[in-house]
């Protein structure tokens, strides 16, 4: 029998986008059907970057096409920043798997059904480029996700805590908004696959919520004393809000946690006051 880390290596690693999109869904299935073990020989590598095609060209966060949706351009810049994301939420679900070893069997099948939906959201932006004329890999990107992995790499309840409820929650925040805009555009078609993805991805935020919960437990932390110090250790910028309360409990945060993150964006004499969206 095969050893589960040893395909999610392959998964994490591989570079040709067809490839990886192949193995997510093989894997998967193969997960299911018992055919993988958690036995293990080797220690995880050290993070390093995951496989990836030569393009998109990975820039500053500052030089990324604007994502204005004026024009057809506008929108598939805005398209192909949202199937980068997308890309990365492969193989950081992969790297997940493959990199935290010894743990309940629930949690590989968590982020190995990630790994599969976060691909069919590839394809499914993917497919929408190619309807508006372009491709995967014709605009610029940045790498901000897999910076934020290779930081966390040490321990799977920082990782839990700032990955999935910190960088990927965001999108429960702006995806909305979005949707908004492109309704009023007439862009229906993108809609629709956003909305495909926001729903999947309340389930993938709150998988995040549920292991870091698991590993404070497991420590005997406070799990929303122990989110604040951890996203004001890792996060020095304020954020940017509004918050999605609604979307951000469906994915298992308290309203405490949700008061902290706004604290971190607004002025320190107001911390704690009851939030604006808190109804």
């Amino acid at each position: 029998m095969e050893s589960l880390f040893e395909t999610a290596a392959h998964c994490l690693t591989t570079c040709e986008t067809e490839e990886k999109l192949r193995l997510a869904g093989q894997t998967a299935q193969a997960w299911r059907d018992g055919l993988l073990s958690l036995d293990y020989k080797d220690e995880p590598e050290p993070i390093g970057e995951p496989g990836h095609p030569d393009r998109p060209v990975l820039v500053a966060p500052d030089k990324v096409a604007k994502r204005g949706l004026g024009t057809i351009e506008g929108l598939s810049a805005l398209v192909h920043a949202m199937t980068h994301i997308e890309f990365n939420a492969i193989n950081l679900a992969w790297d997940a798997v493959y990199r935290f070893r010894d743990l309940p069997e629930q949690y590989y099948s968590d982020w190995i059904k990630v790994a599969e939906e976060e691909a069919y959201h590839f394809q499914l932006l993917r497919t929408r480029l190619n309807e508006l004329g372009t491709d995967y890999g014709e605009f610029t990107a940045h790498n901000g996700l897999w910076d934020m992995a290779k930081r966390t790499a040490f321990d799977p309840m920082v990782r839990m805590a700032l990955v999935p409820r910190v960088l990927e929650a965001r999108g429960l925040d702006v995806t909305p908004g979005i949707i908004k805009r492109l309704r009023h555009a007439g862009d229906e078609k993108t809609v629709a696959v956003l909305e495909i993805i926001l729903h999947d991805e309340v389930e993938h935020v709150a998988i995040g919520s549920r292991w870091f919960k698991y590993f404070c437990q497991q420590r005997g932390l406070d799990s929303e004393q122990t989110f604040r110090e951890l996203i004001s250790q890792y996060f020095t910028r304020p954020m940017s809000g509004p918050f999605d309360y609604a979307a951000r409990q469906k994915a298992g945060f308290t309203i405490t946690e949700l008061k902290a993150l706004e604290c971190m964006e607004i002025s320190a004499e107001n911390c704690g006051k009851t939030p604006s969206n808190s109804s």
